[in-house]
């Protein structure tokens, strides 16, 4: 049994929205976090919840110029959150179950102004030459995701290495965002977007881009995609050291929620082209095997393990 919540009533039913539209739009998300207890899945759905009004507002169908003054008008409202302006009888629940999460856990509500800088690259079409240049994205867009989620996670009481357990988390974000960017080419290109290195498309024959189901003719398309498979399984490696330094049921939420992407990872290294025919997406009963595998600790373990034998 979980301990009392300690919540009004209307901080509640803000929650229960914030997670209804965690549990409709972000359902790998949703199976990571339904490992943690009430008041950190709480915490989480509201993040998920603020972050994905900020995404929808990039994705949408708004002109640059309105979605640059909603995006504003999003930062606005934050600064809000973070002087404690928001009443409980507010009537913006996703400010309403924030406001009470910011105050119950030490989010660093700074990450979703990253955020919100990181979607302000997308509104103006920005296009990146090297990996650096996308890793300041990433870091915006899924780094400072892993920072926030470390907030409400905390560290395990005498942890190793805790002191840099935002850095790693930083690093798992990238990870995770780079096999979005991998799965999602065909539906970015189709919406004008191109995220991949414009140095790394060269080098594989790919600099036309990705506008139907097979690749650009003469292009090195698998090539392109073994080369950032790689870097973002190094980033895997390096982001999973997080897991030794969580309690058990926040571990088992990270290792969850990374080890799907990584199962997508590995899908897309198995069949490049797959991600030009549409969406690659794991099954429900892999989902389930994921988040069992994370609650047994075993993903924690051996993570541990590795990380003990490296040491000098």
């Amino acid at each position: 049994m979980e301990g009392p919540t300690h919540a009004s009533a209307p901080v509640l039913a803000a929650y229960s929205y914030c997670e209804a539209v965690t549990g409709s739009q972000a359902r790998n998300f949703a199976y990571g976090i339904r490992l943690l207890p009430t008041d950190k899945r709480q915490a989480m759905s509201a993040l998920y919840a603020f972050s994905r009004r900020v995404d929808d507002i990039g994705d949408g169908t708004l002109a640059p110029a309105a979605k640059l003054a909603r995006l504003e008008e999003t930062r606005a409202l934050l600064g809000r959150i973070r002087a404690e302006e928001i009443d409980e009888d507010d009537t913006d629940p996703v400010a309403v179950a924030l406001a009470h999460a910011a105050h119950r856990f030490p989010i660093p509500l700074g990450g979703l102004d990253e955020l919100i800088d990181g979607v302000l690259m997308d509104v103006r079409g920005e296009t990146y030459e090297t990996w650096e240049d996308l890793k300041a994205y990433c870091r915006c867009v899924a780094g400072a995701i892993g920072r926030l989620s470390l907030g409400v996670f905390g560290t395990a009481p005498g942890a190793p290495e805790a002191a840099r357990a935002a850095e790693y988390a930083d690093t798992l974000g990238l990870a995770l965002q780079l096999t979005n960017i991998l799965r999602d080419v065909r539906e970015d290109a189709g919406n004008g977007r191109t995220y991949l290195p414009a140095e790394d498309l060269a080098k594989f024959g790919c600099s036309e881009g990705f506008h139907g189901d097979r690749a650009p003719a003469g292009s090195d398309f698998a090539g392109l995609v073994h080369h950032e498979v790689r870097r973002a399984r190094a980033m895997f490696a390096e982001g999973y050291r997080l897991l030794p330094m969580l309690d058990r049921r926040s571990g088992a939420c990270v290792a969850a929620m990374a080890g799907i992407y990584r199962r997508l990872l590995d899908r897309i290294e198995r069949e490049p082209e797959a991600v030009l025919r549409g969406r690659v997406s794991l099954p429900t009963h892999e989902k389930a095997y994921v988040a069992v595998r994370g609650l047994s600790g075993l993903d924690a373990r051996t993570i541990s393990r590795q990380t003990t034998r490296r040491r000098p």
